[in-house]
């Protein structure tokens, strides 16, 4: 009974999209990145959102951190709506359950790698010694004991980015977002990084949402989302299965989109 109860909430959707949309006014234009967008991502699942550059991924992943409003259409993490909050409260959101992973690191060069991992826990009014003890254990964890007093210029671009994913863990997200998390790496320590990032989210259960322009990254991922001009294009499974329940999904956001969209957001773009 707890191993299916275990089950079941790995499969309880963590992130549901409803009918997305972000318009842009460009002068007298309207652009659409994103156009009808609508998919789930359970809980425990990594997922790797894919698309070239102005395929709208990244206007997808700042919809679902709450760094963008959308222009119409649901985002629900959780249980709790994105759209409807507010800034104090989207931050607030993001302090209790939101890790994120960025492709430049974004590391203080003053701090060493523990100070960096500990640094997110000082807004959560964590005391120094815990915040000290809780950062080690995730230098650990990232195979960094040995480095854990050097600062970023004392790094490679690999080691950077371990103590990015510690720092990511160490306030216990539930969900982890990933931009472009290899962009500014090669390909073997990539392919290093990734296999951690795959081994967090099935050790750790966390759910991992990660943008990308790389089929061979997106292949580490439980399910892909391909996205192209705003609109999902293709669901898979990490196997390489349709997925028939996101294809469903696909058409009706695509109907919907038909249907609606021009009528709802007007002609532009």
């Amino acid at each position: 009974m707890a191993e299916l109860s275990k089950k079941k909430e790995k499969s309880k959707p963590v992130i549901i999209v409803k009918d997305l949309y972000k318009v842009y006014r460009i002068g007298e234009n309207r652009v659409r990145a994103l156009n009808g967008v609508s998919f789930s991502i359970n809980r425990g699942e990594f997922c790797a959102i894919v698309g070239t550059s102005g395929s709208g991924k990244s206007t997808l992943l700042n919809m679902l951190a709450g760094l963008e409003k959308p222009t119409k259409g649901e985002i629900i993490i959780i249980g709790e709506h994105m759209e409807t909050k507010n800034e104090n409260q989207l931050v607030r959101f993001r302090r209790e359950h939101i890790g994120f992973i960025f492709q430049s690191f974004n590391l203080m060069g003053t701090m060493n790698a523990v100070e960096n991992v500990a640094l997110p826990l000082t807004f959560q009014g964590v005391s120094r010694k815990e915040r000290t003890k809780r950062a080690k254990k995730m230098v650990h964890m990232v195979g960094l004991d040995k480095y854990w007093d050097h600062r970023p210029n004392q790094m490679s671009g690999g080691q950077q980015q371990r103590v990015g994913v510690a720092r990511a863990l160490v306030v216990n997200p539930e969900i982890i977002f990933a931009d472009e998390p290899t962009g500014n790496l090669d390909s073997n320590t990539s392919r290093e990084i990734m296999n951690l990032m795959q081994s967090v989210v099935r050790e750790q259960k966390r759910t991992l949402i990660m943008v990308t322009h790389d089929n061979t990254l997106a292949s580490f991922a439980d399910k892909i989302i391909r996205i192209v001009d705003g609109k999902i294009v293709d669901m898979v499974d990490n196997t390489g299965n349709r997925n028939t329940a996101a294809e469903k999904v696909v058409q009706e956001s695509a109907e919907m989109a038909a249907e609606k969209g021009n009528n709802i957001l007007g002609n532009g773009g």
